[in-house]
């Protein structure tokens, strides 16, 4: 893996290097479009020897170059911002609009931000949420997007082709977020055994912020105790007799990054085929549809499906950053996206293992 800079290819920072940074930055090592000059590191962790061993140059901030002694360290991350067309944030939650104000601001530097950061209000880090399903092209020329979270981001792939299909006819969705506690490889967070509901979830705000504000959404969320991956219980009211079940799984036969499973037992059943198969952090990158427990009573659709948590964001970080920095067309960027993520391989794989029998 080289790092060496090369003319007329885009650099870009990664500022951050935990379950978000260092997923995005082994894929996007791996395009020769772009050159990772560096990632970001915030804490004299574990991650930074992983870092410097793969060959990654580590900045950190100034004022904490001395609790980085023990490391080869690069440089500063106020120095590399200059350097960058494009940093793409996976700073801890909550630091984004910090950085914003302090490094790229300053430095006219654009950036992408992760979900958890605050869309609109005092501490915005963007106007726009990113979709690649719903509203690509209106990253092009964007200064500061975010990236939304994994939730939001899979809400897009099941919402939009309802809509462009069904339109008005739809009245309203109602969907329970069942949200995994922490990451796999966060061994820091103690999983509770509780499951807690969030008064208010951001989600809805940040999923109507993309699809229209007028979208029938409604959205209740709830933290149960699995590190595996989220699961969503969607109901959707026609106006009307609803459609049967194997035209809603039709809908999403050719979709980009939805896989039709049915004989999944749960969550880790998916995760560990995952790994037994090598898949990159045992991650699938998609929303999972179980066909098994779909139903239909009446004018609802009562769909479940489960979203691949941080690993749905990367290739989503990934087509932002094309439309960012190349305003590559639609097509080719998803073109250019699966030449590193395989994800129709990975969908032929799931669905052949989780088949109907």
């Amino acid at each position: 893996m080289g790092f060496a800079i090369k003319k007329d290819m885009k650099k870009v920072f990664v500022n951050g290097y935990g379950s978000i940074g260092s997923r995005i930055t082994q894929f996007i090592s791996d395009d020769k479009d772009v050159e990772v000059i560096g990632v970001g590191k915030y804490s004299p962790d574990d991650k930074v020897a992983d870092a410097i061993s793969r060959g990654l140059h580590v900045y950190v901030p100034k004022e904490k170059t001395g609790a980085f002694k023990n490391y080869k360290i690069s440089g500063t991350i106020e120095d590399i911002i200059s350097e960058s067309d494009l940093v793409i944030d996976a700073a801890p939650g909550g630091v984004g609009y910090e950085n914003k104000k302090t490094l790229y601001e300053p430095k006219n530097v654009n950036a992408i931000f992760q979900g958890g950061e605050q869309i609109g209000g005092n501490e915005s880090v963007a106007e726009l949420i990113f979709n690649s399903r719903v509203n690509y092209e209106k990253a092009f020329d964007t200064k500061y997007v975010m990236q939304g979270s994994c939730n939001v981001t899979g809400m897009g792939r099941i919402l939009q082709p309802l809509k462009e299909k069904y339109g008005k006819k739809i009245k309203r969705f109602d969907a329970t977020l069942l949200r995994r506690w922490a990451d796999l490889e966060d061994s820091k967070t103690t999983v509770k055994d509780s499951i807690e509901w969030t008064r208010k979830p951001h989600h809805n705000d940040d999923v109507k912020s993309y699809m229209g504000a007028d979208t029938p959404l409604f959205i209740r969320a709830f933290k149960v105790p699995t590190r595996q991956m989220h699961v969503h219980l969607m109901d959707i009211r026609f106006d009307g007799p609803a459609p049967n079940s194997q035209e809603i799984l039709e809908l999403y036969k050719n979709e980009y990054g939805v896989a039709t499973l049915y004989d999944a037992k749960g969550t880790k059943d998916i995760r560990d085929y995952a790994e037994s198969i090598k898949f990159n952090f045992k991650d699938t990158n998609m929303i999972h549809i179980h066909a098994d427990v779909i139903e239909v009573q009446d004018d609802v659709v009562k769909l479940t499906y489960s979203d691949d948590q941080t690993g749905i964001v990367v290739p989503e970080n990934h087509l932002l950053m094309q439309a960012m920095l190349f305003k590559r067309k639609r097509e080719d960027a998803f073109k250019h996206t699966e030449e590193l993520f395989h994800m129709e391989e990975k969908k032929k794989l799931l669905q052949e293992h989780f088949a109907k029998k």
